[in-house]
């Protein structure tokens, strides 16, 4: 088995070649940034999307498609909001041989595109609150070494856009946003932290933003998506207001929630060890592989029992793939290892007679299932696995995050830091260049360590509006 780089001090080497072994994406697309869904990929992709779905549906929010291109003229309403992307944004001039009279933009999000229609849209206050999401592909320019699920220019995209009658329902809605992505994040298994952004790193156009951040390599983090609460700063340009119950004409207060591809790429560097990747049961492509052992005496029975197991755990509403290639069987399960399976069943002579089945889970639990209670007990054996990686996560997880109590300790920093912070521009600014990052902000609930209350900030001395904030250095 080759070995692959080390996971933490050579992360990107490591992420590349996890990405590559489990085949989960082609990169060989002559567009670079724009890269090929294998079907191994595409089963991810559509596993991942369902937990999406039913988390934000069970919300309220409804689906929706708007069309991908924006005239030029919606596009600039927005001058913050363009300010934001223009440096990013795709064009298109020409259509067939004729110049368009309005340039069109590739959405690179679509609050330009969605926002006319929801002026159109509401009128009453009964119109209200609207929340709608939408899972489509946006387009950036991205200038920057390009990584598969990481920073593409082609991503695969789900926002939520809502119009809510008052601030406070807008900061309820963000709230119910929190909750459903934590719930996402709990059937992939995927420790995170929401972080209130600092002024100058919230989106444009956005009243605040919360980012959702995960500890990625040394002291690098992940952002896996975002939450902004735009009060009335995209409604009052285009026009989105409401007839309020006492006759008065009111703007919306709006809020979007964005999640992206990212999110595999997080699964797939926050699970994945040494042999490969790892999937949680909840977006595995095969949630079970079943692999006949043939032998000079064994005859038929391996595979006419490895047959019957995986015809059983499909009625059953697993995802199981059957391997009775010609390939030897420790090849077979070396590639299903690197393909992050959860759980690995196998039959060779000595099973197929005792009708029981070899398991090894891909965190290396081994067992045996009889096939007489094979449904219940391949249940218990991915259930465990669940556990397990959940710990293991949440492990790496709390060693990621250490204190820094001085901006002198922030160099060379191998985890993120914590900071006391007194909320400046100017000691942020300082803070980032300590760590040679970002000053990620203020988390939005519990530190990921025990430190006690904030002193004096870290950068100025002072002890006034002081609060704990997180550093490192995004990816």
């Amino acid at each position: 088995m080759p070995e692959l780089p080390d996971k933490r001090t050579a992360f990107m080497d490591w992420y590349l070649a996890v990405v590559d072994g489990a085949g989960v994406t082609d990169k060989r697309y002559p567009v670079k940034g724009m890269n090929v869904w294998t079907p191994y990929g595409f089963r991810a992709r559509r596993n991942l999307d369902a937990v999406l779905v039913r988390e934000i549906e069970a919300t309220g929010s409804e689906a929706v498609e708007f069309p991908t291109l924006i005239p030029a003229t919606e596009f600039e309403k927005e001058k913050e909001h363009i300010k934001g992307f223009d440096a990013q944004v795709y064009w298109v001039t020409r259509g067939g041989l004729s110049e368009l009279d309005i340039p069109l933009v590739l959405r690179p999000t679509s609050e330009t595109a969605i926002y006319p229609i929801f002026s159109v849209w509401i009128r009453s206050h009964r119109d209200l609150p609207l929340n709608v999401y939408q899972i489509v592909n946006t387009f950036r320019y991205e200038t920057k070494t390009t990584r598969p699920f990481l920073r593409v220019r082609e991503i695969h995209f789900f926002e939520e856009h809502t119009c809510q009658a008052n601030e406070a329902h807008a900061t309820e809605r963000v709230r119910s946003n929190l909750g459903a992505f934590r719930k996402m994040a709990d059937a992939f298994a995927l420790p995170f932290l929401p972080v209130r952004r600092p002024e100058w790193d919230k989106f444009p156009g956005a009243y605040y933003t919360i980012a959702l951040d995960a500890p990625i390599g040394e002291a690098r983090t992940l952002q896996l998506g975002s939450i902004h609460h735009y009060r009335e700063n995209f409604a009052r340009p285009y026009g989105i207001r409401y007839e309020a119950a006492d006759g008065s004409q009111q703007y919306v207060h709006q809020t979007t929630f964005g999640l992206s591809e990212r999110l595999l790429g997080a699964i797939l560097a926050v699970h994945g060890d040494a042999k490969g990747a790892v999937f949680p049961t909840a977006i595995a492509p095969y949630q079970v592989v079943v692999i006949p052992i043939p032998g000079p005496d064994a005859g038929d029975g391996p595979l006419r029992t490895a047959e019957e197991i995986a015809g059983r755990l499909a009625r059953h509403g697993l995802r199981v793939h059957l391997d009775a290639g010609d390939e030897r069987p420790g090849a077979k399960y070396y590639r299903w290892e690197q393909a992050g399976v959860p759980l690995r069943l196998e039959v060779g002579r000595r099973e197929a007679e005792s009708r029981t089945a070899t398991s090894a889970s891909r965190l290396g639990a081994k067992g045996r299932v009889t096939i007489d209670r094979l449904e219940h007990e391949v249940a218990e054996r991915l259930a465990e696995f669940d556990r397990a990686l959940a710990e293991r996560a949440a492990a790496g997880f709390a060693a990621a995050f250490s204190l820094a109590g001085s901006i002198a300790e922030l160099a060379g920093s191998t985890t993120v830091r914590v900071v006391a912070w007194c909320g400046s521009e100017a000691c942020g600014h300082q803070i980032e260049a300590g760590i040679d990052g970002a000053l990620l902000g203020v988390p939005e609930g519990p530190l990921p360590i025990e430190v006690g209350s904030p002193g004096a900030c870290v950068a100025c001395g002072s002890t006034t509006a002081v609060r704990w904030a997180l550093a490192g250095r995004p990816l």
